[in-house]
């Protein structure tokens, strides 16, 4: 039912007795009151002794059959709950990467669309890492990660057979990596022409480093020439 209460934007609240919110979910009371118990929905407003839900709650209650539908169990989803709560707050994304100053595309995802890109691969310990990564935050019920290139990339690893923990083990080394040439380029830039030439010059630093991964690796794939063996190494008779 719709009360008096307005939501700070100005729109009426949508609000659900326990009964209603069942219905709307199209699921017994007996199950809702079970996911409730099974702390896989967020506690409801108390009014006395009504409890009230709102569309938070429902969308939870979608989410929570989707994920069903694809296979995963009850339990498995109690710990992606927990995980995606205990996850950092949209808010914090820009602090955390430079969203505001990055070419990235950010992705508002929900949980079952991130379970389709990944299927099978969204575990609770996948998904922790990929939120200690910063990859990926939470916003209400959706789920946003940090760059459209980024899923795309990873999703199509995971197609190909390699597992998503090593896609995010390989992404924390390059991260490592990608910090290290940051700094390089900044202080170069800065040294050189002034702190504010870094955002204008970043392509250039971009060029660079694309450059040199693409003949890192075909060095890697070439084999080597008779007069570039190492002094320990002989040709097999």
């Amino acid at each position: 039912m719709d009360t008096d209460a307005e939501a700070e934007a100005g729109t009426a609240v949508r609000e659900y007795r326990t009964e209603e919110l069942a219905e709307a979910a199209g699921i017994p009371v007996r199950t809702l009151r079970f996911y409730r118990e099974r702390k896989l929905l967020p506690p409801p407003r108390r009014e006395g002794r009504i409890a009230w839900y709102d569309d938070h709650h429902l969308a939870r209650l979608r989410t929570i059959a989707a994920l069903l539908e694809r296979g995963h169990t009850l339990g498995g989803i109690a710990e992606l709950t927990a995980a995606f709560e205990n996850g950092r707050d949209v808010g914090q994304l820009g602090e955390l990467l430079g969203i505001g100053w990055s070419e990235e595309t950010p992705v508002r995802l929900s949980p079952e669309a991130l379970a389709d890109y990944f299927e099978g691969e969204v575990t609770p310990e996948n998904l922790a890492a990929s939120l200690d990564l910063g990859y990926l935050a939470t916003d209400g019920d959706a789920i946003v990660h940090v760059s459209r290139r980024l899923l795309d990339v990873s999703s199509a690893l995971v197609r190909e057979g390699v597992p998503l923990s090593a896609v995010l083990e390989t992404g924390r080394r390059v991260r490592e990596h990608a910090d290290a040439m940051a700094a390089v380029f900044t202080e170069l830039i800065t040294a050189h022409i002034g702190e504010d030439a870094v955002a204008r010059l970043r392509p250039l630093a971009k060029s660079v480093v694309e450059a040199e991964l693409t003949m890192a690796m075909d060095r890697l794939r070439a084999p080597a020439a008779p007069d570039q063996r190492r002094p320990d190494q002989t040709p097999s008779s």
